[in-house]
């Protein structure tokens, strides 16, 4: 066993950080006009020169941008893609945490038009972050999964005037995602995440019974969903790694489905194209290890072992114990990891302070160290 030198890395992280309090100050003095949006562009770029530098410090291999220019890690992607706009409806998301639940209604989307990309989201965002991190760390994009501009609204999201068929709307998400993985390596992009809660969801029987009274089939969603991802993907420029995460919600601290990996862990493995996994498996919800003997040769998982929920910090030994029963299903040396998901999916952030997130992303170093030299 030995460290490795091309992602996913022994210690990596899911990709988004706490935003500092001057990014929040920064972007809400702009939402009311008092900044200009090069003033906000300005305090994003130093906030992001100064997280890139966070994660040299610690140790890791990898760095993100904190996704520090976002406000969500997904819709503010989707609304970038050709035929898809804002909805006048809301979501309702119900999430949990130890003291009760959380409502969560951001706004939906709509495919009112052929779905398309007209120009590479988030590429100046990228070479911002390739033009300041160091020789030795990799620059790392995260974008959600083509799965995520369908999987809350279901068919009802989807126009029927524009795709009365909707495996043609399939065929332009994946030719547009394509399009986006063929901007971004051209762009030097060699680390790329797509982000997929759908793929963790549907293990959970409530949220499978959700998609039937949406009109899906939650027996074959998954496969659905891969089947659109791996065409996305299909095209990948040679030296590019791309990996998927997959978590069952994570906002303010909260979490809103549950359930092992069993129901799609067959196909998810051996189906999706992916060349990594980064899983979450923080506590009970996620079942144990037992899905990751389908892993085949060749892929990696990297264990979200340490939560970023709360800002209790995971013993060494209890990381390299249960990285050790996750080596009974699955050879250790395609093992890697990493916190169970981002400290800050929406820019409110998680429940915790930035030296909490220092010291988890120190152990998750430390660890890997010991583990795999």
């Amino acid at each position: 066993m030995s460290q490795r030198s091309t992602p996913p890395f022994r210690a990596d992280h899911v990709g988004s950080l706490l935003r500092p309090a001057e990014l929040h100050r920064a972007r809400e003095q702009a939402a009311r006009g008092a900044i200009t949006r090069d003033e906000l562009k300005a305090v994003e770029d130093d906030a992001i020169r100064r997280v890139v530098d966070l994660q040299r410090k610690v140790g890791l291999r990898s760095a993100t941008d904190g996704e520090f220019r976002r406000a969500s890690w997904h819709m503010d992607f989707i609304y970038q893609l050709d035929g898809i706009s804002q909805s006048d409806e809301r979501l309702h998301v119900k999430f949990h945490n130890a003291a009760g639940d959380l409502e969560f209604s951001p706004p939906g989307l709509q495919v009112d038009g052929k779905v398309g990309l007209s120009g590479t989201i988030f590429g100046k965002h990228f070479s911002y972050l390739k033009s300041i991190v160091d020789p030795g760390v990799t620059p790392k994009l995260t974008i959600p999964s083509p799965s995520m501009v369908y999987y809350r609204g279901g068919r009802h999201a989807v126009d029927e005037h524009v795709y009365p068929d909707l495996e043609d709307f399939f065929a332009d998400l994946g030719n547009a995602y394509a399009a986006q993985v063929k901007g971004v390596g051209e762009l030097g992009c060699t680390y790329l995440q797509l982000d997929d809660t759908s793929l963790a969801y549907l293990n959970d029987p409530k949220q499978r019974e959700l998609v039937a009274r949406m009109g899906g089939d939650p027996e074959t969603l998954h496969l659905r969903n891969i089947k659109t991802m791996n065409a996305a993907i299909a095209g990948k420029p040679e030296g590019m790694t791309i990996t998927t995460h997959l978590c069952r919600g994570n906002f303010r601290s909260s979490w809103a489905a549950e359930g092992s990996y069993d129901f799609v862990a067959e196909a998810l493995f051996n189906e999706l194209n992916v060349d990594g996994y980064f899983l979450e498996f923080d506590d009970e919800r996620s079942g144990g290890f037992e899905p990751l003997r389908f892993v085949p040769k060749g892929k990696y998982v990297v264990l979200g072992l340490v939560t970023t929920k709360r800002g209790e910090l995971e013993p060494m030994e209890s990381l390299e114990r249960r990285i050790e029963q996750a080596a009974k299903f699955v050879d250790i040396d395609q093992l890697c990891l990493s916190p169970q998901c981002g400290f800050s999916s929406t820019e409110e952030g998680n429940d915790l302070t930035e030296e909490q997130e220092i010291r988890k992303l120190e152990r998750i170093v430390e660890t890997a160290a010991k583990v795999w030299g």
